[in-house]
């Protein structure tokens, strides 16, 4: 008795905890004349206002792939918004097609800006949402797209580069580069030659960038995306999927936020 009576009182002490609950969403926003459609994301366990990280997606476009990091995002105590950067939710079915719309838009820096600033925006707007306190995270063409945006100017305080396109970005504009950087870059990335990765870090280190650089060895082009090794074998891409730099490079990202929001 006296030992069931102690399990009671134990099971009594330890206080109820709240379940995690992501709500995931579908929402719509313009950027001037332009319709974009882009997915919120937070958890309802946690209360009060919180940090906001912009997601920008692969050069697919706003897949599934961007929507699950930003659930992912919401499970750690973030407020996630996965940016529309072509407009009209616009997906590729192939990589042509995916080529022409991530080339079009990094073309056109103005609109790309345009687009970027609507997505903060909405996210800072968000009643969740702490707006002192943003930053943005990339893959592939969303690596280079936030590297652009922080090296342009915007107020964010940290940003990370999954895997992104090292030679699309825009070189820093002098004295305009605020946020903190952290570069996940895959060691065997056919995308991002030696030559424009020295030459990248090159324009960083002119700028006096606050920037931290990690290269995972062996790893390829798109390596945090699940479905990177069965893209790459159906269309011929030098792309793969590797768990062990994604599962690293997530938990650097984690440890970057933290610091940058002194979380």
């Amino acid at each position: 008795m006296k030992t069931l009576l102690l399990a009671l009182a134990v099971v009594i002490a330890i206080p109820a905890l709240t379940s995690a609950k992501v709500v995931g969403k579908n929402v719509e926003y313009k950027a001037g004349d332009i319709n974009l459609k882009g997915y919120l994301a937070y958890d309802t366990s946690f209360k009060g206002k919180r940090p906001g990280i912009i997601v920008v997606h692969e050069w697919w476009g706003l897949t599934n792939y961007p929507k699950m990091r930003a659930r992912m995002l919401a499970k750690l105590g973030y407020v996630a918004f996965a940016a529309d950067m072509y407009g009209n939710g616009k997906v590729a079915e192939n990589p042509t097609e995916a080529g022409k719309y991530a080339g079009e838009s990094m073309k056109d820096l103005k609109q790309l800006e345009t687009k970027f600033y609507a997505a903060l925006e909405y996210l800072k707007r968000d009643e969740h949402v702490d707006p002192t306190r943003v930053g943005a995270i990339g893959y592939c063409y969303g690596g280079g797209v936030v590297l652009t945006m922080a090296n342009a100017g915007f107020y964010l305080d940290g940003v990370v580069s999954f895997h992104g396109t090292l030679g699309s970005v825009t070189p820093p504009k002098p004295g305009a580069l605020k946020a903190k950087i952290l570069v996940c870059a895959g060691g065997s990335d056919q995308f991002n030659p030696r030559k424009e990765v020295d030459k990248f870090k090159q324009e960083m280190k002119d700028a006096g960038a606050d920037m931290q650089y990690i290269s995972y060895k062996g790893a390829e082009h798109a390596f945090t995306n699940p479905d990177a090794t069965k893209l790459g074998k159906k269309f011929k891409l030098p792309i793969a999927y590797n768990k062990k730099a994604d599962k690293e490079s997530w938990a650097a990202m984690q440890k970057f936020f933290k610091k940058v929001f002194k979380k």
